[in-house]
């Protein structure tokens, strides 16, 4: 298929790339700031922020399918107006979108959520990830929303750097032992979400690992898996340090996994053994 992948320079974005070139498929993939010396990639430059120049960029390659995975948490334009302005190109030119929400747009009030579930975000970025999944559902009935949860991989995820940087010092900071989610492999997710992208499938879909951790648990299973010294780890409670944020957020995704071929891997699976 003729895939765009808009934020492909992106973690998540990397990995999508990589297994739909894999596949065969012809991948053209945006970036920000710069492009990623990656073989077979049409790369090109994007600020999703501008309507215009989403609009002009789709019109111009009529991709059959975008996979959205573009996102900045501190930046409404980026995650709400960004997501808008991809979901309508991709509808001018009757392309298959999928975009990729977050397990932010509940509050954690309930625990666990299945697709059935009304968002409601505590945070901006909740908010704007809810504004999106919104304007996706209003300008293309057919589209697919795929909210995800933590990603991790084998090394490369910011989360995983940052357990480094606790154990060693080179950073300050707290994981907290309240903060519960269902942690993702990205090469599950991204499988997933090109799993899906060719499936007849639309409206709201989970894409998680089974298993609830809490961010502190994730950090001692990383430092394992690692070889680092877990005791080393510094924890904490959201609820005593005062940040915004739901505390428990369980994505229910038994609907989504009984539709793949793509086993979702819960985070006790996948960070059991050591890295290669």
């Amino acid at each position: 298929m003729d895939l765009l992948v808009v934020g492909g320079s992106g973690f998540l974005g990397q990995e999508v790339t990589r297994q739909a070139r894999l596949a065969g498929d012809r991948v053209m993939a945006t970036f920000h700031s710069h492009a990623l010396p990656i073989a077979g990639i049409d790369w090109r430059p994007l600020d999703i922020r501008h309507r215009d120049d989403v609009a002009g960029l789709v019109n111009e390659i009529r991709p059959a399918v975008i996979i959205n995975v573009a996102s900045q948490q501190s930046d409404w334009t980026v995650t709400a107006d960004g997501g808008m302005h991809v979901a309508a190109a991709a509808a001018a030119v009757r392309a298959r979108l999928v975009y990729v929400s977050s397990d932010a747009v509940f509050s954690g009030a309930a625990g666990r959520y299945d697709e059935t579930c009304s968002p409601d975000p505590t945070t901006s970025y909740g908010a704007a990830k809810a504004a999106a999944e919104t304007a996706v559902k209003g300008l293309d009935p057919t589209a697919l929303i795929a909210r995800t949860s933590l990603i991790i991989g084998d090394g490369g995820s910011p989360r995983e750097k940052l357990v480094h940087d606790l154990v060693s010092g080179a950073t300050t900071g707290a994981l907290f032992a309240d903060d519960v989610r269902c942690p993702v492999h990205v090469t599950d997710l991204a499988s997933a979400l090109l799993e899906l992208a060719r499936s007849p499938y639309s409206g709201i879909h989970h894409v998680t690992g089974p298993d609830a951790v809490s961010r502190y648990e994730l950090g001692v299973l990383i430092a394992r898996r690692d070889g680092l010294d877990e005791t080393a780890l510094p924890t904490g409670r959201r609820a005593d340090a005062g940040l915004p944020g739901p505390l428990d957020v369980r994505l229910d995704c038994a609907k989504t996994q009984s539709r793949l071929a793509t086993r979702l891997r819960g985070v006790r699976t996948f960070l059991a053994s050591p890295l290669l």
